[in-house]
C-alpha cells in the first residue's frame, strides 16, 4: 500500500507580520527619523544640561501625562478593534475604531492647549535651543498623530461597511500597527522632553 505524503497545511494561528509589509516598511523609516531626532536633542542637552533642565520646568507635565493615557488607551481601543475583526464581530470594530479616534483627537486637544499656552507667552523656535526641540519634536509628532486618525477614519468608514472580518483583517492591522508606532514614539518622547533630568 503506497502512503501518499501531501505538504503541511498552515496552522491556523502560526505567527505572522499583521497587516501589510509595506506599512512596515514605512513605519522603520518613521521611527529611524525619530530616532536622528531624538539623538540630537539629547546631544543639545548634553552640551547644556542646566538651560534644559530650567526650561524644561515650563513644561506642563500633567498634560503630558493625560496625553500619554490617551494614546495608551487609544491604542487599547485599536487592539480590541482587531481582536473584534478577528471574532467576525463588525460592530465591535466600528466601535473601537471610533474610541481610538476620539482618544486621538483629546490628544490633539491638549496639545492645543498647551501650544497655545507656550505660544501666548511669546515662545517660538527661535527662544532657546530647549524650545526649539520641543516644539519640533511633539509637533512633528502632533503631525503623525493627525495622519494616524486619517487613516483610522479610512479604516472606521470601511469597518462600517463590514469590512472587515478573521479572513480579511490586513488593511486594519496595518492601520493598527501605525497607530501603536504613533503610540510608542511619545511614550518615548514625553520622559525625554518632560521629565527625564
Amino acid at each position: 500500500m503506497a502512503s501518499t505524503t501531501s505538504a503541511p497545511e498552515e496552522a491556523p494561528h502560526s505567527k505572522r507580520l499583521p497587516g501589510d509589509l509595506a506599512i512596515w516598511i514605512f513605519i522603520l523609516a518613521e521611527m529611524l527619523a525619530f530616532a536622528v531626532f531624538f539623538s540630537a536633542y539629547a546631544f543639545a542637552r548634553a552640551g547644556n544640561a542646566e538651560m534644559f533642565n530650567l526650561y524644561q520646568q515650563t513644561l506642563n507635565r500633567n498634560a503630558g501625562a493625560l496625553n500619554t493615557l490617551l494614546l495608551i488607551t487609544g491604542s487599547w481601543f485599536v487592539v480590541l478593534a482587531v481582536q473584534a475583526a478577528h471574532r467576525d464581530d463588525n460592530k465591535g470594530v466600528s466601535r473601537n475604531v471610533a474610541l481610538g479616534i476620539l482618544c486621538g483627537a483629546a490628544f490633539l486637544a491638549v496639545k492645543v492647549f498647551e501650544y497655545a499656552e507656550k505660544f501666548g507667552a511669546g515662545i517660538s523656535l527661535s527662544t532657546n535651543t530647549f524650545y526649539m526641540f520641543y516644539i519640533s519634536l511633539t509637533f512633528f509628532h502632533f503631525m503623525h498623530v493627525i495622519l494616524g486618525m486619517v487613516i483610522l477614519t479610512a479604516i472606521w468608514l470601511q469597518a462600517r461597511k463590514g469590512a472587515y472580518t478573521s479572513q480579511n483583517s490586513h488593511g486594519l492591522e496595518s492601520g493598527a500597527a501605525y497607530w501603536h508606532m504613533v503610540d510608542l514614539l511619545w511614550i518615548i518622547l514625553f520622559p525625554l522632553v518632560y521629565v527625564m533630568r
